[in-house]
């Protein structure tokens, strides 16, 4: 399966962000993919919290998620939607990942379930006074291969992706908005690390370059195959990274080094 990893830098318009991903899907979908990967909140970003909840819609009635629906069906194609805000019960809303099939069929949402709360040199987030955590993995088909989803923060704890792997996943996602201060140390240490403990292809589509509320994010979206190799980067700007997937490698790296059966715990 050929997949694509999209990159962009969003900000407070709604409409110019889906702008943007319309013309990098077609990209994607010219360059033969069958499964497209939006980042983390690829529809608004950079706002105030207040502005923030107003974005949130009703995952019954979002209008995103129709524009989403209707982009798979027309490409064809398998998009996994980094994530967007939708509302949930009480103050706080959730950070949403959703997965369509080629077919502009929902398969699944999965929420945000590692919320990032950092105090750093100067940088604050608390993205738990906003957000609901999450409580659930969600696995979704895609093609021939069974991918375990993930946002960001989610990364950095690998008993996530473990359980991921033990339901049978060769794929990992992760769609992020990681921060340059993290990003510049952690990022491709922490995904390919991931590839390799699990034997699994990692796609992580990635936020770049400076939002409206100053924060700046790294960027450098990456395909990684099961034996930790990057098969496609795109460092900054705008664009997309494609790469095919193959279950047979996959197979021969686990039936080569069986690290997944040698588990002691």
């Amino acid at each position: 399966m050929r997949v694509a990893c999209l990159q962009m830098c969003s900000g407070l318009d709604r409409d110019a962000n889906l702008a943007t991903v319309d013309r990098l899907l077609t990209m994607a979908a010219d360059q033969g993919a069958g499964l497209a990967v939006l980042p983390e909140t690829f529809a608004f970003m950079g706002g105030t919290e207040a502005e923030k909840r107003d974005m949130a819609e009703p995952q019954s009635e979002s209008e995103t998620l129709c524009f989403l629906s209707e982009q798979a069906a027309r490409h064809q194609m398998s998009i996994i939607a980094g994530s967007l805000f939708l509302k949930a019960e009480g103050d706080h809303i959730r950070n949403a990942c959703a997965a369509f099939d080629a077919t502009g069929s929902l398969l699944a949402v999965y929420d945000k379930i590692h919320l990032f709360d950092m105090d750093y040199q100067g940088e604050s987030y608390h993205e738990s006074a906003l957000i609901e955590a999450g409580n659930k993995p969600v696995c979704i088909q895609a093609g021939d291969f069974k991918i375990g989803l993930s946002i960001c923060y989610d990364l950095r704890f690998p008993e996530l992706f473990r359980h991921y792997v033990s339901e049978g996943c060769e794929v990992l996602c992760n769609v992020a908005a990681f921060t340059v201060t993290t990003g510049r140390v952690h990022w491709q240490s922490l995904l390919q690390a991931r590839a390799i403990e699990n034997q699994c292809y990692v796609l992580a589509a990635a936020q770049t370059g400076t939002h409206p509320d100053g924060r700046q994010t790294w960027g450098h979206s990456l395909i990684i195959d099961p034996w930790g190799e990057v098969l496609a980067e795109l460092a900054e700007g705008e664009g997309l990274v494609v790469a095919e997937l193959s279950k047979k490698h996959v197979k021969h790296l686990r039936q080569s080094l069986p690290a997944l059966r040698h588990r002691r715990l």
